[in-house]
């Protein structure tokens, strides 16, 4: 791989987005007869995503949300490995709500302990000095408890497409709603820090 590829690569791995994909392939992929394809891929995203980090950018920092998600779909394999029938089904059913609920309350209890998680993403695309900005630690909370919102959604409308419809295969609750939650997210992170800039640049202006 040549320098200027590697390095667009390590620019792709700085965003909170690519930490988040094994929770979006999981949560998508996730259904009756698709439990193990689900966590297989998550897991193999999981692992990739954090072999590229430190490959490309040696001396980077562990990210919170690598750690949690390595950890979660590494365990949710070992059950699903020796699991019961009747827990497989359990699984197979519910593990999507419990991937959106889990992430949600990273999400929201990063928040709650002044370390929003894209944080630590966001202040390897800036300069040092924009670190403890209250407009750059501002983005961060929204953009965070957008993530968190837009996981949230899912895993209410996964929850009543299970529990309430009883139809996990829902197109509306399994996959229009969460789709669209996600989608969603994903727009806002790609455009908000923009606002964030354009806001700085006219009050620097004034």
């Amino acid at each position: 791989m040549n320098a200027e590829a590697g390095g667009r690569l390590a620019r792709v791995l700085d965003s909170p987005v690519v930490g988040m994909a094994p929770w979006i392939i999981f949560s998508l992929l996730v259904g009756p007869g698709r439990f193990e394809m689900a966590v297989a891929s998550a897991l193999a995203a999981s692992v990739v995503v954090i072999v590229a980090d430190r490959v490309l950018r040696r001396g980077s920092s562990w990210k919170f949300l690598e750690v949690c998600e390595l950890v979660f779909f590494a365990g949710l394999t070992a059950v699903g490995a020796v699991a019961s029938a009747g827990t497989h089904r359990w699984l197979e059913t519910y593990a999507g709500e419990v991937a959106n609920t889990a992430l949600a309350v990273i999400a929201f209890g990063s928040m709650a302990f002044r370390r929003p998680f894209t944080l630590q993403y966001a202040r390897e695309q800036v300069d040092r000095a924009y670190w403890n900005s209250p407009a750059f630690v501002r983005a961060n909370y929204v953009i965070t408890g957008v993530w968190g919102l837009a996981f949230l959604i899912a895993a209410v409308a996964g929850g009543y497409g299970d529990l309430v419809l009883r139809d996990p295969d829902n197109i509306w609750t399994g996959w229009i709603i969460q789709i669209a939650a996600i989608v969603g997210a994903l727009r806002f992170t790609g455009w908000y820090p923009g606002v964030v800039r354009a806001r700085a640049r006219d009050q620097e202006g004034r």
